[in-house]
């Protein structure tokens, strides 16, 4: 075991709590830790970009693994979105991120320690952490205590941090260190500078010529002026000489030296293991709440949707594509969409002309409940969601040569292994699938999954060039991309609830090959 790894394994300041306290990023009981892996169907729906980018800036935490892990239990969500609701006052996200900043220095000072040479060097930079720590610690619970917080989370965190800073073992702990660079601090000593030597000595009262020098030249200082000095880069190691010169001061005062090595010993482990995983956890929450503010901003729409695990009916008003408003330069320009499911209804048959927003609409979809299931606001100005225990997508992918299937088979055989593992409680995202066969065929096959989808009762959304889809029974419901009235060509990107009837898709061809009807009369009488 390495020192840093010695200093990390377990708090040995943490007492007997009454506070029972643990994560601020619940799992249900049966998830043992997060998924080491992405869902299969992040890049379907680019939730893998989306994740990126909300955690790029903090890859210290790897909170990637919390994204992976959705959640299908509605009081665990709602958990976290109390936990996220508190976060949004700017006092509470101030007072977290202040905490997080100082937990960050205390770990890039344990980390520093195994790159240098000398003991009395590493034992100086561990007690800086532990006093970074204790200071972390120390402030973090007074100040939650003037926090107005609504949240089980915070309010359980609250009383355990508070608990755990008036504990007598850290209190004890927080002293010593402070004690222990109280003593160190007030050593004064002298370096003897001569010809290939030098002698330490201890500080006798001899003159301070620094001081006399600046109070000799502080009469000629007219206001503010450029710094002409060269600035050498800050070093946190020490050199060959700086060693002996240290070794010389603690021989001068071992005393003060004692006490630092012995406070290393007592303490071999300072940092609490709740602690820890709250610093790593309260990050999943600040790094969403950090990335959605520019949208915010801008005037986007989030809120945190009510979810539920039995009742199927979902209305979403005013959503939009996350990743599609990260990617453009200017978010207000994003198209908000509605959708609902009422009683009875499940599958949305999604038809239009192509470029009219119909494959982000099914993207969105998926997107809104999946960031629903982490417990995150999501985009949308109102929602009511479920749950789904599973995602299930289907686009298309380029035909590959090794896996030895044509298009069309490999459709088939991916459609047979969703429904093979699917429950009621799924949710299907399917883009126009068996487009690669004739419309007879397609038409066929895709009644025939259709018929299963509604059987197994699960929710989802079908993009689809087939318009006979939309009208398959009471439990499908129509929408379709719209195009500007006065000129089919142009896309509006408004995906509404309306019978499809392929005129909207037949004109744009029309016009687009100068085939309706007033084009062709122009081309006659031209």
């Amino acid at each position: 075991m390495t020192f840093v790894e010695a200093f990390l394994s377990k708090g040995v300041t943490k007492s007997k709590m009454q506070n029972t306290f643990q994560h601020i990023l619940p799992f249900p009981e049966d998830v043992s830790q997060p998924a080491s892996q992405p869902p299969a169907f992040f890049a379907d729906l680019n939730l893998d970009q989306l994740i990126e980018a909300i955690t790029a800036s903090r890859q210290e935490y790897n909170l990637k693994p919390f994204f992976w892990t959705p959640l299908r239990d509605a009081e665990l969500v709602r958990y976290r979105q109390e936990v996220m609701q508190d976060l949004e006052h700017e006092a509470t996200m101030r007072c977290i991120k202040v905490f997080a900043e100082r937990m960050s220095t205390v770990r890039r000072y344990l980390g520093l320690i195994e790159k240098l040479d000398f003991d009395d060097h590493k034992k100086g930079w561990y007690l800086e952490a532990a006093l970074v720590y204790g200071e972390a610690v120390t402030t973090l619970a007074r100040d939650l205590a003037q926090l107005p917080l609504a949240s089980r989370g915070l309010l359980a965190f609250r009383a355990w941090v508070q608990e755990y800073a008036a504990s007598q073992a850290f209190q004890a702990f927080f002293a010593e260190a402070q004690q222990v660079k109280r003593a160190l601090s007030e050593l004064e000593y002298c370096v003897i500078i001569e010809i290939g030597k030098f002698r330490v000595k201890r500080y006798e009262g001899e003159t301070d010529y620094s001081i006399e020098i600046e109070k000799t030249f502080e009469r000629f200082q007219q206001g503010d002026v450029d710094s002409y000095l060269v600035k050498f880069p800050e070093s946190s190691g020490m050199s060959h000489i700086e060693a002996q010169i240290l070794q010389a001061v603690a021989q001068l005062y071992p005393e003060p030296f004692q006490a630092l090595a012995q406070f290393c010993t007592r303490y071999p482990s300072f940092l609490d293991a709740t602690l820890l995983a709250f610093d790593r956890e309260i990050q999943f929450y600040l790094a969403y709440l950090d990335f959605i503010a520019p949208f915010r901003q801008e005037g986007l729409p989030f809120c945190y949707p009510q979810v539920s695990t039995v009742e199927k009916t979902e209305w979403v008003r005013d959503g939009f594509d996350l990743v599609l408003a990260h990617r453009v330069q200017a978010p207000r320009r994003v198209v908000l969409n509605d959708f609902s499911l009422q009683p009875g209804e499940r599958i949305l048959v999604v038809t239009g002309p192509n470029q009219g927003g119909k494959t982000t609409f099914a993207r969105m979809f998926a997107q809104l409940h999946y960031l629903a299931s982490l417990g995150c606001p999501i985009p949308g100005r109102e929602a009511h969601l479920f749950l789904p225990d599973q995602i299930f997508t289907h686009f298309q992918r380029v035909e590959t040569v090794r896996s030895l299937r044509s298009k069309l088979e490999d459709d088939l055989v991916r459609i047979h292994e969703m429904l093979a593992q699917a429950t009621p409680n799924s949710l299907f995202v399917l883009n126009e699938i068996f487009f690669s066969t004739t419309l007879q065929d397609a038409l066929f096959l895709s009644k025939e999954i259709m018929r299963r989808l509604l059987d197994l009762d699960v929710i989802g959304v079908w993009v689809t060039f087939l318009d006979e889809l939309a009208s398959l029974g009471e439990k499908t419901v129509s929408m379709v991309a719209m195009v500007d009235p006065h000129d089919p060509a142009i896309r509006t990107f408004q995906i509404v609830r309306k019978a499809a009837d392929g005129l909207a898709y037949a004109r744009s061809l029309a016009y687009k090959h100068r085939l309706t009807y007033a084009q062709i009369r122009e081309r006659i009488h031209a």
